[in-house]
């Protein structure tokens, strides 16, 4: 009788891919995803969005298929195939049912390694693409986290915007996205996640079948941010609303007090029995959405605070903050809401993970960004394993940090910067 297989397995095959599967029993889909270690940070300036660019042409036809075939591939089995831009990975995924495994291996494979990247599909989505940053622009809330982004890392890709910007997607030339396709589209560079109720041997030879062995690619080479970040930032703009964010360089993802950090956050802002939430929203009524919000990266991070306001009301908002941050460093949190907050954290993380999509892409974003699986069960258990002390510790090293403030909206840098300080102490 064959021995039962593990529920996750990892392979690296000769061309330095590596394959992970997780076995999901009775489920009745199967989802695969390619995960390829560059994203919007490892671009020259120049360059910006040239990855998100990429992501997009990438559906736009192979040797073998054109945009519609693959299209119609995926609708034929009810199925779905999408792709999204990180800051330090880029993923193509499909889930389709699970008999069908070897249609969504084949599609991955075709757009991962024989992309067409005609010069008129370059020309036709730099319009699509120059219409998405028009979109963004007319959201005041993404204007405002990418002027956050841009205050707490200036002068770093950190703090730059995914897509790029109007100039740098109109300077793109096809030549330009071929040779970055060619230095970092290599086996080496990618991880193919499957979760479903696959065989994991049957997956290997599956992939080893697509994607071809061709020379390995380089890492990316990567710094961490060391400008100061800017203190205040304003878009000010006609608008019902005014936006506003607020910001700390937060914690690096390999930081031992990354999970301290998830459980102040959501004492902070991270869910409706939150400070914030409490606060600013039900017991004030001057917002609809507050919240907060942590980020992490291989060398840096980020804890950012989010609001939307009537423009009379920024200052007011902007110091209820500030009390809220004050007291936190003050008084750290209480025993009742470490419950909670460690509460929801594990739940919703367990829960979080009933599909296939989600489980393939756990996978494939922790093979890419730390080079080994952690079992949900070893995750739930640092997060309960966190202390006040902990709490309180990683509280004093994020909210001691300069602070920065974006604010989008008919206010004036006068108005905000009242109530602006270094330290939210």
């Amino acid at each position: 009788m064959r021995p039962k297989q593990p529920h996750t397995l990892v392979t690296q095959l000769p061309s330095g891919l590596r394959v992970v599967t997780e076995r999901v029993p009775r489920a009745l889909s199967v989802a695969a995803g390619v995960w390829v270690g560059v994203g919007a940070r490892d671009e020259p300036e120049e360059l910006s969005g040239v990855s998100h660019f990429l992501e997009h042409l990438l559906f736009k036809g192979t040797d073998q298929r054109s945009a519609h075939d693959i299209a119609s591939a995926v609708d034929r089995v009810g199925g779905d195939m999408n792709a999204f831009t990180a800051k330090e990975y880029t993923a193509y995924y499909c889930r389709v049912p699970a008999e069908r495994l070897n249609l969504a291996v084949e599609l991955l494979g075709d757009v991962l390694t024989a992309p067409a990247l005609r010069d008129a599909d370059v020309d036709n989505e730099r319009q699509v693409i120059l219409e998405e940053l028009a979109m963004d622009e007319d959201l005041p809330e993404d204007v405002a986290h990418r002027l956050l982004g841009e205050a707490l890392f200036p002068e770093h890709p950190l703090g730059r915007e995914t897509a790029g910007t109007a100039d740098t997607v109109e300077a793109i030339t096809p030549e330009d996205v071929r040779a970055f396709f060619e230095r970092w589209y290599r086996p080496s560079s990618m991880v193919v996640a499957v979760a479903g109720a696959v065989d994991h041997e049957r997956v290997v030879a599956e992939v080893e079948a697509r994607f071809p062995a061709v020379p390995s690619a380089e890492r990316p080479e990567r710094h961490a941010p060391s400008v100061e970040p800017r203190d205040v930032v304003v878009d000010r703009r006609r608008a019902e609303q005014a936006q506003v964010a607020v910001g700390f360089r937060g914690l690096a993802r390999g930081d031992a007090d990354r999970e301290a950090l998830d459980v102040a956050n959501h004492v902070l802002g991270g869910g409706l029995s939150s400070r914030l939430f409490e606060e600013i929203r039900e017991q004030r009524g001057l917002a609809y959405a507050v919240g907060s919000g942590t980020t992490s990266y291989v060398d840096a991070g980020a804890l950012t605070i989010y609001a939307g306001t009537g423009p009379g009301q920024v200052p007011e908002v902007l110091r209820l903050i500030d009390v809220e941050l004050a007291k936190l460093l003050a008084d750290g949190i209480t025993a009742d809401e470490m419950e909670i907050a460690t509460g929801y954290l594990t739940g919703a993380y367990v829960m979080g993970l009933e599909d296939t999509g989600s489980r393939m892409a756990r996978l494939g974003a922790l093979l890419t960004t730390t080079d080994a699986i952690r079992p949900v069960e070893d995750q739930v258990a640092r997060w309960r394993s966190v202390t006040a002390e902990d709490v309180a510790r990683v509280i004093e090293r994020v909210l001691s940090q300069p602070r920065s403030l974006a604010v989008v909206g008919p206010v004036s840098e006068s108005a905000v910067r009242g109530g602006k300080r270094r330290r939210s102490a």
